[in-house]
């Protein structure tokens, strides 16, 4: 960083300020112990969750727009714990977990407003399978951290997943998924 403060001054001086950009992006990378992604789905008989706490996500940050320009969110299907082992087991089978052993969102589009909310767009690539998503996510500054959350509904049907069944009666067909991701900035 000196040594580029020191080759930008040399610039000014001979008037090539104009070719040197300032250093305002960054890449902040999720806290994971502080970070989670949480799958809500129903049965006729009874709703769970499932919390993801290995959330690898990463952002492009203007430090001085305080924007995000980019994101990029990757978990492990297998990371995700309903307190039922056999329900997790079962969800690896369903989801061919070997196979396909990631879920990812992309973004495309990021769309900040006043207020502190973000729409964004993306891509979810889910069971091998991607479709573009736009949803709403909310953000906040405070205590030297940036906390973004947010949630969307995925339909399972649309990645090509087929609903599980319990007693003949299968899972609802939309799922929601909820994060939460804290940046230290």
């Amino acid at each position: 960083m000196k040594r580029f403060m020191i080759f930008s001054g040399l610039l000014a001086l001979i008037g090539l300020s104009a070719f040197v950009a300032p250093m305002t992006k960054r890449k902040l990378v999720a806290d994971k112990a502080l970070s989670t992604v949480t799958y809500a789905a129903k049965h006729p008989l009874h709703d769970w969750e499932g919390i993801s706490r290995d959330v690898n996500c990463a952002v492009m940050y203007n430090d001085d727009s305080k924007q995000i320009e980019s994101v990029a969110v990757s978990i492990k299907v297998a990371s995700f714990d309903s307190k039922n082992s056999n329900r997790d087991s079962h969800a690896l089978e369903v989801l061919d977990g070997l196979k396909y052993p990631n879920v990812t969102f992309v973004s495309t589009e990021l769309k900040p407003s006043e207020d502190g909310t973000l729409t964004a767009r993306g891509n979810l690539t889910f069971h091998g399978v991607t479709r573009p998503v736009t949803f709403q996510a909310t953000r906040k500054e405070e205590n030297g951290r940036l906390t973004i959350e947010g949630g969307f509904p995925v339909t399972l049907s649309s990645h090509s997943i087929e609903r599980p069944s319990l007693m003949g009666l299968k899972v609802d067909d939309q799922m929601t998924l909820r994060f939460s991701a804290v940046f230290k900035l």
